[in-house]
This record gives structure tokens, C-alpha cells and sequence, in this order.
């Protein structure tokens, strides 16, 4: 199959060679600089990227060669600015590949992702460019707040990447970045070829389980729908994922090493919020404890509802809540204790109407404005774009949007950049273009998209991701928006969850799809009520999650040695969620085959970043709540002390600076009503 790709992109790439241009060659005149998708062929992205790389490798020659004493503008700020060729197509191609994952796509990413990786490498173990880096940051008192974390983030990112090494050390270095990079694509393309195994074999997707689990009365069924949902990547097939994992964490695990660290956790956490392991494993074990505590309880309340069914002649005597069962008895709990059934809220939650939703709440708190842009090209007819712009008019951004499930699509929910937030040299402050990839069911003749709670909360996540990237006011892009640390961005996405049900927002959006009438106020109440229901089963496999992960990241080299088999990984998760304390009948959020945060999407030794940062959000929100939801002045702190800055100095500063005080700890577990 491969080679039948091959032959065809080679002949795809003749044919455009005749007399067109490659799209990506020239200034593109639409109405944003957006993307003309229409005119790009899969045949123009890998001369692209060879171009952009070619590019940029003359751009670094000519910071390197340059006479003059090192500074900011002519080596950091350079360095910044540099590649503009590249990131271009790829701010095009991985968006791409993640959404409309074609065969022609996953052929290219094979082909450049080590090409890519080894394109980096060649920057980050140059000592002739660190060397004026370095000189640079010895030297930077006198810089900007927002130039001295550059420097910095670029002067780490060479120590990380094994600037330090001898030569045999960096050669091995950079074949470990390509092995690596090869393997995480690879991990990725083996869970999308496995969750539409699920799809075939269930008739569900993986982003419509929780939903199925919930009202599927088929025990039985929901028996086989958890043993194929829990064990996607560990089925001893061409998609199995075992072997990639152990081979990802050795090869991890030997890079930390050789730049001086007891594991992968410890690089990994290295100039991040939380600093060290020990202080994330202390973080997370507190949580667990208040997490299996309250599951603790639910499952007896879910036993008594199940000991009905048995009563009943249902089901035969003795049966106990088992972990296919936690959804759907979660569910009746739910329907007895606040009388709320998902069935009656979905007709108000419409997509189309629960975006119109995410736009008002940022339209009242931000004084922002969205409107559709029917003149800016899709890539694909499912996604829509929109213009954003300010309170006086200036453009924000551009945003697209593209909410529902395709066979080509990754699972899950994201924002990405297709263009970074900067200013050019000339003073030109070139705005970003930003897109929200969800797997929301589409409309079917009958009826529209129609969202559960849950979903309605993802859309407003995403869109909190955007803002942040939309609102930024910087000058370089590798700290414009969301380049952050890792355990700080999730902070402004999971605020913007808190406006999704509030009472005057929900007064703008929702609508029953039929009849038009606003969701009654006793509906909107037993939302409320019911918004903190279950909460020891949702925080719970969250955080075993976050822990599965911190333990694989943990590992010495010593220790991966021992493993041997895909049993070695499985039995390595069940003493791990044993240690942890988690109940029989829930298990980790991802498991380790299928836990694509961590082995394909950067969240390595950092999944625990959602717990953390919603410390951040839930006492920055209780602020909110304190000072007035829809005060002015604190919306406005918010965003020029938040959301302007991006990561253009340290995030504790920041919320110092926004709150007065460090963070309350206790914010989740009142978030959560787990205290």
C-alpha cells in the first residue's frame, strides 16, 4: 500500500511540475492571508517544506555568520522571525493531518516528520548559534520582560536538546528525536485505525461511547463495548501499540539521562509550573484520596438503583456494579436524585446554537465581536470560518471552526494555530488564524447536532484555547497566545467552561431546535444542581490518568528494562491504579495504548496539567464570582494581565498579579464538590 502512495504522490508531483506554481511559493492574496485550500495539492506540500527548510537553514547561516556583536534583534529576535516558508505549510499541513487524515496525508507525514525532526535538530545542537544565544542571555538585564523570556525559552530549548553533549552524544541525541518522532506518528495512526475498530465493531464512535454507555439497557452489550473501548492499541494486531510505548519511554528515558536527569518526569518537568515530580505526585495523591472517597459513595448509591433491577427479576441475584455499568447507573442516579435527563436538555443544545452561545459569553466578557466569514475557503465543508475582531473594530483574528465526526478525523477536541500571533520588524501585527477541532455528532436528515452537557462544556473549552490566542498582544511569536507552560494553558480554556450554563448566557443560546422557546428556568436549575453529580468517577479516572502517566515518566532505565511484554505494560497499570487507590470499577481516563496525550500530542509527564491549571481557573472564577461575574474592570484584568500576555513572563507572576494572592488549593474541591 505504501508503495502504491508513493508511486502516486511521485506522480502527482510530475504532473504539478508542468505550469503552476506551488501555492505555498507565493504571497497568497485572500482576504486574510488565509490558506487558498482549493489551490493546495497533497504534491505541493512536501517541496514546501523542503523549500521552507532550505530557507530557513540560509536564515541561521546568516545569524551565525554575522559580525556584529550578538543582541536581541540581530540573533534572538532573528531567530524568532526565521522560517516563515515553513511555518506556513505546516501551519496547513498539521492541521491537516490531524483532521482529515487521508492515506496521501499519513504517506507525507511518514516522509517528513524525520525530516522535520533532523530540520530541528540542526538548529538546536548548532554551538555557533548558541554560542551568540548564550552571549545574549548572559547579557539580557537590560531587555524587555517579554525579550528575556525569549531569550530564555530559546536558550533552554538548546540545553534541553542536548547542546551540552559531545559530539557522539548528539548524534545519538538526534537519532533518538527522529526515532521518536517516527514512533509518536506512528502511535497516532495505529489509535485512529483502532477507534474505527471500535466504530465498526460497537456501531458507535469512540467520541459517542459515554453517550451510548449511558442509555444502552443491553448489559451485555455495554460489557463488549467497554472490553473494545479499554483495549484499543493492546489487541496483538498491526495496530497494537504496545511495543511503540516501551520503545518511546526507553528512548525518552536515555535522553534524560544523558543530560543529567534520574528520568523522563524530571527533563520533562524542568521549567514547568510544578517543577519536580515529587511536587505533582504529592498534588495528585491529595486528589485521589478526595476523588475515590466521593466514587466511593456513588457506587453505593448506583448499587441501590442496581439492586432494584435485580429485585425486579433484571438481572440475577448477586450482581454488583461493574465498571460498564458505572455509566448507565450513573445515569438513573442521576434521573431519580435532580430529575434531569440528558434526553431533555440535548433539543436546546444545538451546535450551531451552543456556538452562537460561545460567542456571546466572549462577546459580554471580553467586548469582542464574531461575525461569519463567508469570504474566507474551508478546508474541508464540515468546518465554517468567522472573523474576529475587537470592541473598535480591528481584527483579532480568524477563526474556524470545524465541530463533527469523520472517519479521517483524530478523536477528541482541540485549537490549534494555523498562523502564530507576531509583529513584524516593520511594526505590522499580524494576526493570528485559529481553528477548534471537535467530534460533536453531525446532523442527520431529522434532526440537527444536538449536545450533551458535557459537549457544551467542550465547545466552550476550545474556545477558551482561541481567545487565548486571539486576544494575545505580543511581539514574538514563540510567546505569543498559548506558548506557554504546558501546566498554565489549560488554565484559560477551562475557564471559559464556567459561563457555558450561567443563566444569562444560556438566555442567548438556548433554544429548543422545534418550537423555538427557551430552556425553562427549572431545567436550567437541575443543570446547575447537577453539574457537580459524579464527580468522584469523572476526577477520579482524570486523575489516574495524570498518575499512569507521571509513573511511566517516573521509570529509571533500570526498571524499563524489566518490561518485556504487552502483560509486563498491563500488569504495570494494574499495580499503579492499585497504589493509587482506584476502585475496582473505574479505570484511568486513557490507558496506556490509547493514551494519546502523552505519546503523540506533547502532554508527556504533564496530563496532570488540567488538575493543576484548574486551581488556576476555579480561583480566578470564585474571584469573578466575589468581585461581580460580569464586572468590567475584572474582566478587563483578566484579559490584559491573562490572555494579552500569552507567555511573555513567568504564570505565577501573572496570577499574582490578577488575584492578589496564590492560588487556593481548595478552589478544585469546591469546584468539584468534593469537599
Amino acid at each position: 500500500m505504501k508503495k502504491v502512495l508513493a508511486l502516486s504522490i511521485f506522480a502527482m508531483a510530475i504532473a504539478a511540475c508542468t505550469d503552476r506554481t506551488n501555492p505555498f511559493m507565493e504571497e497568497w492574496s485572500t482576504p486574510y492571508g488565509n490558506a487558498p485550500f482549493g489551490q493546495i495539492r497533497t504534491s505541493d506540500y512536501i517541496p514546501a517544506f523542503n523549500k521552507g527548510i532550505e530557507e530557513r537553514r540560509a536564515e541561521i547561516i546568516a545569524i551565525k555568520e554575522n559580525k556584529e556583536e550578538p543582541t536581541f534583534e540581530n540573533t534572538v529576535a532573528a531567530l524568532d522571525r526565521c522560517g516563515s516558508l515553513l511555518a506556513k505549510v505546516s501551519g496547513v499541513f498539521y492541521n491537516i493531518a490531524e483532521s482529515d487524515a487521508t492515506p496521501e496525508i499519513n504517506a507525507i507525514m511518514e516522509e517528513i516528520t524525520p525530516v522535520m525532526s533532523a530540520a530541528d535538530d540542526e538548529i538546536f545542537m548548532d554551538s555557533a548559534l548558541f554560542e551568540r544565544i548564550k552571549e545574549v542571555h548572559e547579557n539580557m538585564s537590560s531587555l524587555t520582560r517579554e525579550q528575556q523570556m525569549v531569550t530564555d525559552k530559546f536558550y533552554k530549548r538548546f540545553i534541553k536538546n542536548g547542546i551540552g553533549l559531545d559530539e557522539a552524544g548528539q548524534a545519538r541525541f538526534k537519532e533518538i528525536n527522529s526515532r521518536l518522532a517516527v514512533l509518536s506518528q506512528k502511535f497516532g495512526n495505529n489509535l485512529l485505525a483502532e477507534n474505527n475498530a471500535f466504530r465498526d465493531a460497537i456501531g458507535v464512535t469512540v467520541s459517542q461511547y459515554s453517550d451510548f454507555m449511558t442509555s444502552c439497557t443491553d448489559r451485555a452489550l455495554r460489557e463488549k463495548a467497554f472490553k473494545a473501548y479499554s483495549s484499543r492499541g493492546n489487541n496483538g494486531n498491526e495496530n497494537d501499540n504496545n511495543a511503540i510505548v516501551l520503545e518511546i519511554m526507553k528512548l525518552r528515558t536515555e535522553q534524560a539521562v544523558m543530560l543529567g536527569y534520574p528520568n523522563s518526569a524530571s527533563y520533562l518537568l524542568d521549567g514547568k509550573m510544578a517543577g519536580n515530580p515529587a511536587t505533582v505526585d504529592k498534588f495528585l495523591a491529595d486528589i485521589m484520596a478526595a476523588a475515590m472517597a466521593k466514587a466511593k459513595e456513588e457506587k453505593a448509591a448506583m448499587q441501590v438503583v442496581m439492586n432494584e433491577d435485580i429485585a425486579a427479576g433484571l438481572l440475577p441475584a448477586g450482581t454488583k456494579i461493574e465498571p460498564w455499568d458505572w455509566f448507565y447507573y450513573a445515569e438513573k442516579v442521576r434521573k431519580i436524585k435532580y430529575d434531569l435527563d440528558e434526553e431533555q436538555t440535548k433539543p436546546y443544545f444545538q451546535a450551531d446554537s451552543v456556538m452562537k452561545g460561545v460567542f456571546y459569553a466572549a462577546e459580554k466578557i471580553y467586548g469582542i465581536k464574531v461575525t461569519e466569514a463567508p469570504e474566507v475557503e474551508v478546508y474541508n465543508p464540515a468546518a465554517k470560518a468567522y472573523r474576529i475582531s475587537d470592541a473598535d473594530g480591528s481584527l483579532l483574528g480568524i477563526f474556524y471552526r470545524d465541530y463533527y465526526t469523520r472517519d479521517t478525523k483524530r478523536g477528541g477536541a482541540w485549537m490549534n494555530n494555523f498562523r502564530d500571533q507576531f509583529v513584524t520588524p516593520e511594526g505590522e501585527d499580524v494576526r493570528p488564524i485559529i481553528v477548534n477541532v471537535c467530534n460533536f455528532p453531525p446532523a442527520t436528515e431529522d434532526v440537527p447536532s444536538m449536545l450533551t452537557i458535557d459537549q457544551v462544556q467542550t465547545a466552550f473549552h476550545e474556545f477558551g484555547h482561541a481567545l487565548h490566542g486571539f486576544l494575545t498582544k505580543c511581539n514574538y511569536a514563540s510567546v505569543s497566545g498559548t506558548s506557554v507552560a504546558r501546566d498554565f494553558v489549560e488554565m484559560f480554556s477551562q475557564f471559559n467552561e464556567h459561563w457555558a450554563f450561567q443563566k444569562e448566557i444560556l438566555a442567548n443560546y438556548a433554544n429548543n431546535y422545534k418550537t423555538g422557546e427557551p430552556i425553562p428556568a427549572a431545567l436550567v436549575e437541575k443543570i446547575g444542581n447537577a453539574l457537580k453529580f459524579n464527580m468522584g468517577f469523572m476526577t477520579g479516572e482524570l486523575c489516574a490518568a495524570s498518575i499512569l502517566d507521571m509513573k511511566w515518566h517516573e521509570l529509571s532505565e533500570e526498571q524499563l528494562a524489566l518490561f518485556t511484554d504487552a502483560q509486563s505494560i498491563r500488569q504495570f497499570e494494574l499495580d499503579k491504579c492499585k497504589e493509587m487507590g482506584l476502585i475496582d470499577e473505574i479505570i484511568p481516563r486513557y490507558r496506556t495504548t490509547y493514551f494519546n496525550h502523552i505519546f503523540n500530542s506533547g502532554y508527556s509527564a504533564g496530563y496532570y496539567s488540567y488538575l493543576w491549571s484548574e486551581v488556576l481557573d476555579a480561583d480566578a472564577f470564585e474571584f469573578f464570582q466575589k468581585k461581580g461575574l460580569y464586572n468590567p474592570d475584572v474582566a478587563r484584568s483578566f484579559r490584559e494581565t491573562f490572555l494579552e500576555k500569552g507567555g511573555s513572563e513567568e504564570p505565577m507572576t501573572l496570577f499574582l498579579q490578577f488575584r492578589g494572592a496564590a492560588p487556593d488549593a481548595g478552589a478544585l474541591l469546591r469546584n468539584r464538590g468534593l469537599e
